[in-house]
């Protein structure tokens, strides 16, 4: 291995040295940088960072790229390459059609290139960043004074590079001679910079003695797409199709374009299962959210758990009041009834059987407040893998929502013939079919008349429980449509308090084209209005009948 390693670097920096002398038999190609610019490995802004240069300086351009509009730029003493630059942010002199054509990646031989070419330094120029001509004064900075977004240019209309939270420092570099902007070292950016609005920041220092920009066009290299955030979550070995990870993707784009996005404080998750394939993604699963009323779903299916056969009259009113009726105290009524009389010991078992099935990230230790039945105690909470900060979840009751569409998916694998930890034993005995079919069946007579709801057609059945407090909002569903059943759960948070206006249209929208991936042939053309009148009416539903039944329909 060590012998192919020295063989590589060697033929590397042959090719480097090939380069460089077909570029002095064609002198006078040099660029220079508009403002500054960042020297890459390879020809993509996701490659490393080996250098930077300045304004004042020109380079000769010893190589081109024939894929892409990138140029390699060697260093002007010694003529060897030091790395590529977009050519949107540098200014040529010289005929660009003489430079050679190379694809060459300017990687380890950093270290090999000074023993191969006689007279070169001891360290090679590619192991430091160029000086620029004039170094930006040092002391002149910007303290961050809340989120705010971190641009490419001056001015909000163009793309985001990043985000600065309240506190964040950063050394100020230039100024713009037309508009409040100053320019800041970013590395993340593509140039190595961004812009931010001075009403954003508080400056330490004086900006008069930095540079004056009057640039008004600022061009953004886009070779190389930022990567989509949707992952390829636990599929049982079977590969995403294209078309299904698409659906993924678009659901992100919609949320972005909402301004739910994981890199801010107000962002958002999802999980999606296609229940016949086994394919699945998910948005924001390192994310822990408040686990809201969609953690009612864990703490019915830890109830079933412990009855060994339907319940009574007295319990399936208890269970439809708090599955349907979304009742916090008939909640904690079932919480008693599984900590033999004590909700907070009743909280603590459903955690527990939670992590017995796999459910590592998914917990509730408390009551649901405003129970006056209840003498508030301590409760317990849990550090997990996951980001408990960015969602400002409750500590007491967290979700993630791979986790919780884990959950449904168990529920539904269980119920309908496929393997599922539920059909082995728990503490307490493993689940029936029946039992698993009763918990979706009961589920489905959540009827709130929005969300998940409205983005499926009339009619299909929709196993769900709907959850929202001031920050965040959420569904968690099986979707029974007519072209296959599939798993839906999404949430959103906005810091402090999030309108319904703003979470409902994104809910029912990504619900709609999930719904219409499944049902092509039968495309829901827009998002159903309400058809429920907001009042839950136990006195004229079946569901307390049919959760005391033997066999579960459906």
């Amino acid at each position: 291995m060590r012998n192919f390693t020295s063989w590589a670097a060697a033929l590397l920096a042959s090719v480097l040295l090939s380069i460089t002398a077909a570029a002095a038999q064609t002198p006078g190609v040099t660029a220079e940088a508009i403002q500054q610019a960042n020297l890459r490995r390879a020809t993509s802004i996701d490659s490393d960072i080996v250098g930077n240069i300045a304004s004042g300086t020109r380079y000769p351009v010893v190589g081109r790229s024939a894929l892409y509009p990138w140029l390699l730029l060697a260093d002007p003493a010694s003529g060897l390459p030091i790395g590529w630059v977009f050519s949107d942010i540098v200014t040529l002199q010289g005929d660009l059609n003489t430079v050679p054509i190379t694809e060459v990646e300017l990687g380890a031989v950093a270290a090999t290139l000074p023993a191969l070419v006689a007279g070169t330094p001891t360290r090679s120029a590619l192991a430091a960043p160029v000086a620029p001509a004039t170094a930006p004064p040092a002391g002149v900075y910007g303290t961050v004074l809340g989120e705010i977004n971190l641009r490419y240019g001056p001015g909000v209309d163009y793309p985001r590079v990043g985000v600065g939270f309240a506190g964040d420092s950063f050394q100020i570099v230039a100024y713009h001679t037309q508009f409040p902007w100053v320019q800041i070292v970013y590395p993340a950016s593509p140039t190595g910079f961004a812009w931010v609005n001075v009403d954003l920041i508080e400056i330490t220092g004086d900006l008069v003695g930095v540079q004056p920009i009057s640039q008004t066009s600022f061009n953004l290299p886009t070779l190389t797409p930022t990567p989509s955030p949707v992952e390829i979550v636990a599929s049982a070995g079977r590969a995403i199709s294209p078309e299904f990870r698409a659906l993924g993707d678009t659901i992100w784009e919609m949320m972005q374009a909402a301004r739910f996005d994981p890199a801010t404080s107000r962002l958002g998750g999802f999980y999606l299962k296609n229940l016949q394939t086994g394919e699945a993604l998910a948005l924001g699963d390192g994310i822990a959210f408040s686990g809201m009323s969609l953690n009612k779903i864990a703490i019915l299916t830890a109830l079933y758990d412990l009855m060994d056969r339907p319940p009574d009259d007295a319990t399936a009113l208890t269970i439809a009041e708090a599955m349907v009726c979304s009742e916090n105290i008939s909640t904690n009524e079932m919480l008693a009834m599984i900590g033999d009389g004590s909700p907070y010991e009743g909280a603590n078992r459903v955690s527990e059987f939670l992590q017995q099935i796999g459910l590592q990230r998914t917990f509730i230790f408390t009551p649901y407040a405003n129970d006056p039945f209840i003498t508030p105690q301590a409760p317990r909470t849990r550090l997990t893998d996951v980001d408990q900060q960015a969602a400002q979840p409750d500590p007491f009751n967290q979700i993630t929502v791979s986790e919780l569409g884990g959950l449904l998916d168990q529920i539904y694998q269980c119920g309908y013939g496929a393997d599922s930890p539920l059909l082995t034993a728990t503490d307490n005995g493993a689940f029936t079919p029946d039992e698993c079919r009763h918990i979706l069946n009961t589920m489905s007579y959540n009827r709130i008349g929005n969300f998940i709801e409205s983005g499926t057609a009339a009619g299909v059945k929709v196993a769900h429980k709907h959850g929202w407090i001031e920050d965040t909002h959420g569904d968690a569903a099986v979707v029974f449509s007519p072209g296959g059943a599939y798993i839906f759960v999404i949430a959103l948070h906005n810091p402090d308090y999030l309108e319904f206006s703003e979470s409902e249209p994104i809910v029912e929208e990504s619900a709609r084209m999930v719904y219409n991936f499944f049902n092509p042939d039968a495309p829901l053309d827009a998002v159903r209005p309400p058809d429920v009148d907001g009042t839950c009416n136990l006195l004229a539903s079946p569901v307390v009948v049919e959760m005391q039944q033997v066999e579960a329909s459906g």
